[in-house]
């Protein structure tokens, strides 16, 4: 069976609406989580160390490369890329690249275009300014990837959203409350 995994891009307004995601992910949830939220570096250990404490499922900071695990989230401290080793996908650093995010979200999400055919991929860009996320979020739309933007009714800043929907409008529009619902339901066995 092929691993699930979620991408998670999100900056200004982001970080409250990860926790109302994130709580309502059950234990038995049977996909892995990776979130990219736009932070300087000296907040994310405070941050990740809020969800390790308030989360039941496993929380990891990724400071090293790492496989994915079924109910298991994983933040990017920095920029992050997917990557196949020993026959399964993981999650990795990647300081080679300077971006004007940290960590970009475009980053990530172009990274899984290589696996769209051997995991089954679902993409959510969340609440943010500007346009980081949009450009991969439309390229995994094209490969087969479920890609989810979040709708202007409940972003705090419709900006990484928007722009997603205008370079490509096969994009599902969502509001928070579904966009729940939607990770929710992939993340069934």
């Amino acid at each position: 069976m092929k691993p699930k995994i979620v991408l998670i891009g999100a900056s200004t307004g982001g970080p409250g609406h990860l926790k109302k995601i994130l709580s309502n992910v059950p234990k038995s949830f049977q996909a892995s989580i990776v979130i990219a939220q736009h932070m300087n570096s000296a907040f994310i250990p405070s941050f990740i160390g809020q969800f390790h404490n308030e989360l039941s499922l496993n929380v990891f900071s990724i400071d090293h490369s790492l496989e994915f695990k079924s109910s298991s989230v994983y933040f990017c401290p920095h920029n992050c890329i997917l990557e196949k080793r020993h026959f399964a996908l993981g999650i990795t650093p990647h300081k080679i690249e300077q971006t004007p995010y940290n960590p970009s979200v475009d980053t990530l999400f172009l990274s899984a275009l290589p696996f769209t055919h051997e995991a089954t991929i679902l993409a959510v860009l969340l609440t943010g300014i500007g346009n980081d996320g949009a450009l991969g979020l439309s390229e995994l739309e094209k490969k087969g990837a479920q890609c989810i933007a979040e709708s202007e009714q409940s972003a705090i800043v419709y900006g990484m959203p928007k722009r997603a929907m205008e370079i490509n409008p096969n994009i599902t529009s969502l509001p928070l409350e579904r966009i729940i619902t939607a990770i929710q339901t992939f993340g069934e066995s």
